[in-house]
């Protein structure tokens, strides 16, 4: 496989992952390398697949739905490297509707690292307050805003 093609198999998995996240598709899974490790903020890291695999369901267990807009994603590739930028919406299993565009805007990047043609670290940019609950750590933003 040539560089352009592995780039683009790079950038299809990376596209694939939101796919399967959006399904709540186990074979998310598959898309790792054994000792992969991921990042997500107010989690940490999970290394290997049986702690990736207990993140996600934890992580489904507060969403009802989810919906990656992938249409609209910017996709940057860099030697190991496929970046990902765009947004996500969807529903808590609460009940609440993101993102409310006042304090929550579902806005994301993730940073993908490959070997080979699996994932080897993914480290996901991202505000988890989903449902805008976290008000105490973001209330200098609201006077700010309400200064405007």
């Amino acid at each position: 496989m040539n560089e352009n093609d592995l780039h683009a198999q790079r950038e299809a998995t990376a596209i694939q992952y939101f796919r399967l996240v959006d399904a709540a598709d186990p074979a998310l899974l598959e898309l790792f390398a054994d000792d992969a490790q991921m990042f997500f903020p107010k989690f940490g890291t999970a290394k290997g697949l049986a702690q990736i695999g207990a993140f996600a369901q934890g992580f489904a267990r507060g969403i009802a739905d989810i919906e990656h807009d992938i249409a609209h994603f910017n996709v940057l590739t860099s030697g190991d490297y496929v970046v990902v930028e765009g947004a996500v919406k969807g529903e808590t299993t609460s009940g609440v509707e993101f993102p409310d565009g006042s304090s929550t805007f579902g806005l994301f990047c993730n940073v993908f690292e490959f070997q080979g043609e699996k994932i080897k670290r993914l480290h996901i940019y991202e505000d988890p307050d989903f449902a805008g609950t976290h008000t105490d750590g973001a209330s200098w933003g609201q006077s700010v805003r309400d200064s405007m």
